[in-house]
């Protein structure tokens, strides 16, 4: 498992950077962050209840909480703030952040939604 080494909030770019000991770094937008949230609300309670959240270009991170030694728990400016991403999470999300976010997509596409509906 790698460990981050740095994670550092951009609040301009509502950018979350995170770099990691296996040489590993990613800049993820928290519009990514938020739809992708590791929380209940997001992913359901299994495999097949992921919901779609549209309306999140805008929101941005308020804040960065550290969870143990595992994770941190990220605030956004719409309230969310039951997403504790671990580190795995952290390091899967920039590791697949084209798929996951080309899947985001179309799930929206195919839904009627937008990114700025609120």
């Amino acid at each position: 498992m790698a460990i981050p080494t740095e994670i550092r909030l951009n609040r301009t770019e509502r950018m979350l950077h995170v770099a990691f000991d296996d040489g590993d770094q990613f800049a993820l937008p928290a519009e990514y962050l938020r739809v992708e949230s590791p929380s209940a609300e997001v992913q359901g309670h299994g495999p097949d209840q992921k919901q779609v959240v549209p309306g999140k270009r805008q929101v941005a991170i308020v804040a960065v909480e550290p969870v143990g030694n595992y994770a941190v728990r990220l605030v956004f400016d719409d309230r969310h703030d039951t997403g504790i991403y671990s580190w795995d999470y952290l390091q899967e999300l920039g590791r697949d952040r084209e798929r996951r976010w080309d899947a985001y997509l179309s799930a929206l596409e195919v839904r009627g939604m937008r990114r700025d509906q609120g």
